[in-house]
């Protein structure tokens, strides 16, 4: 890997993100100057096998102990194993693998140790992302809202357009484009919608030793149980004004509500529970947006796809329909965020995260000068 000076004009930057779905790694390049998007760069992506998968969820949930060491071996082993397969960039954005997520408690842990990867691969490293806007009172996430205005901007969107991530956890992040920057009071608003793939994902896992209901072939073949819907709705989370966000185990109990339900049906109900979620959630957006765009796994599924154009009265696509990719990105948003940080612009504000102010969130391990924050 080269170094070039990361301090002004356009860079070339790699991101890397580990999701709340534990499925492995991805990778993506962009060119930025920390404001606009110049270009999309190839992507990769590492899957985590099922042994690592089992020790990544051990840790779940745990502040310190064996297990998290044992999970940031396997986070850092990944991660230099899918960067291995890239051309010099000058700046690496590391998400690092989140285990715990309490905002209002003990903070944010991700594992992975940025400054031991900076050293390694010789190119400074931007890691930490989320622990300085939960000590300035923000919930630390989404951190991704900053890099959908840029893609908001790339796309020439005119009206106010809505991102939904449907990864884990679901997050949607509400983009006026006629500001200026993202900062703005009235350009973003963001929050976590609700439970999304992770429950799906568990209880084939549990149920039938799967990773996933690819292709949403089990809940297309069952009957959701709506009682189920209406109980989780009835949670105060969903009626919270954002900012507001999840940790991948908020709702952990979500399997035992579907306990007594044949697969195809608590599969179905699951999924139905992810889109009623993000029903509820688009309420809170000043006015509805004029597109919904969605990215992460969750596009991938046509039963969740087919719900959501069910509920919502506008367009849902994905979002390869504006040219964008939603496998990667999440990672292309750690890549423009880590540039962000190393100009020390703000990477969250408070219709993002609820955070006093504009923060400039993250760690910045440059193996040439000494390490110092972002």
């Amino acid at each position: 890997m080269h170094k070039a000076n990361i301090a002004t004009g356009t860079v070339r930057a790699l991101g890397l993100m580990s999701g709340t779905s534990l499925d492995g790694v991805d990778a993506a390049v962009i060119e930025t100057d920390g404001h606009g998007v110049s270009a999309f760069g190839p992507g990769r992506y590492r899957p985590y096998s099922s042994e690592e998968q089992a020790v990544l969820r051990a840790a779940l949930g745990r502040w310190e102990g064996a297990e998290v060491v044992a999970a940031a071996r396997i986070v850092e082993a990944a991660h230099r194993e899918v960067i291995a397969g890239f051309e010099p960039v000058d700046i690496i954005g590391f998400h690092g693998q989140t285990l715990a997520h309490d905002p209002r408690g003990r903070g944010t842990l991700q594992a992975g140790d940025g400054a031991a990867l900076g050293d390694v691969l010789g190119v400074p490293v931007v890691w930490d992302f989320r622990s300085d806007d939960v000590a300035q009172g923000g919930e630390g996430a989404p951190l991704a809202p900053f890099y959908h205005f840029a893609c908001a901007r790339k796309i020439a969107a005119r009206a106010p357009v809505g991102f939904l991530n449907l990864g884990g956890v679901g997050n949607l992040t509400y983009v006026d484009p006629a500001f200026g920057r993202p900062d703005e009071a009235g350009a973003l608003l963001a929050f976590d919608t609700g439970p999304a793939n992770a429950p799906i994902n568990d209880l084939m896992q549990a149920r039938l030793g799967v990773a996933m209901d690819r292709d949403g072939e089990l809940a297309g073949r069952g009957a959701v149980d709506e009682e189920v819907i209406d109980r989780l709705l009835s949670s105060s989370y969903f009626s919270r004004v954002p900012p507001k966000s999840l940790d991948r185990n908020d709702f952990g109990d979500l399997t035992d509500l579907v306990r007594d339900l044949a697969d195809a049906d608590a599969v179905a109900t699951l999924t139905a529970i992810c889109v009623a979620a993000v029903a509820r959630g688009v309420q809170h957006c000043p006015r509805a947006p004029g597109r919904l765009l969605v990215t992460g796994g969750g596009r991938l599924n046509p039963v969740v796809m087919s719900m959501l154009r069910d509920r919502l009265d506008y367009p849902v696509d994905p979002v390869e329909a504006v040219g964008l990719d939603g496998d990667m990105l999440e990672a292309q948003a750690f890549a423009y965020l880590a540039v962000r940080v190393a100009r020390g612009l703000p990477t969250s504000c408070p219709a993002t995260t609820g955070v006093r102010h504009p923060v400039c969130g993250g760690r910045v391990s440059d193996p040439g000068f000494a390490n110092m924050p972002g």
